[in-house]
């Protein structure tokens, strides 16, 4: 069983920055998508960035493709999502998930179905960008 702790979550002002870090744990596996997602109140929960466990490309979607970086230490079973310009509307809490992948195509974490293939979660992380 998967366990995912996020972190990192606070207020900042529009332009700021923010790092948040999810420690994983229980791998039964070698192959994870890793990903990061977020819900705004009365909003889906979107995914916003992946990565794949073995290292390769990285995808984001689009409304943060430039402005957040993802990226993992495998040395502490860690992702980070690091996220700079930060708007009042990145408002959200961030969710650490993970699933299960054959191979390092993780490209479809910005799919509005993707928050449902995606089969471990984290407990969350509140992220509030005022203006």
């Amino acid at each position: 069983q998967v366990q995912l702790v996020e972190s990192g979550g606070g207020s900042v002002q529009a332009g700021g920055s923010l790092r948040l870090s999810c420690v994983a744990s229980g791998y039964r596996y070698s192959s994870y998508c890793m990903g990061w997602f977020r819900q705004a109140p009365g909003k889906e929960r979107e995914g916003v960035a992946a990565s794949y466990t073995g290292g390769g490309s990285r995808y984001y979607s689009d409304s943060v493709k430039g402005r957040f970086t993802i990226s993992q230490d495998n040395t502490k079973n860690t992702l980070y999502l690091q996220m700079n310009s930060l708007k009042p509307e990145d408002t959200a809490m961030y969710y650490c998930a993970a699933k299960r992948s054959s191979g390092p195509d993780c490209s479809g974490v910005s799919r509005p179905s993707s928050r449902y293939e995606y089969n471990y979660w984290g407990q969350g992380t509140q992220v509030t960008v005022s203006s």
